[in-house]
């Protein structure tokens, strides 16, 4: 994403918590650790396709309802 990736919309944990899951539940269902699962909610770590999309798919949403750019 290169150094524009602050401008990246992150809605992951409203999404994750409007289907009642806890970071550690989301984390075991897409495979990758809690603190991936934190790192992305908080900007820090902008996800691979391949965990955006497992991502996406546990929680039932589009990426592009994850992740957008304005």
């Amino acid at each position: 994403m290169g150094k524009n990736h602050e401008k990246l919309q992150n809605n992951l944990k409203q999404i994750r918590k409007s289907r009642g899951l806890t970071q550690q539940q989301l984390s075991e269902s897409a495979d990758v650790s809690r603190k991936s699962i934190n790192a992305v909610e908080n900007g820090v770590y902008i996800p691979s396709t391949v965990l955006a999309l497992k991502i996406a798919k546990t929680l039932d949403c589009s990426v592009e309802e994850l992740f957008e750019l304005p």
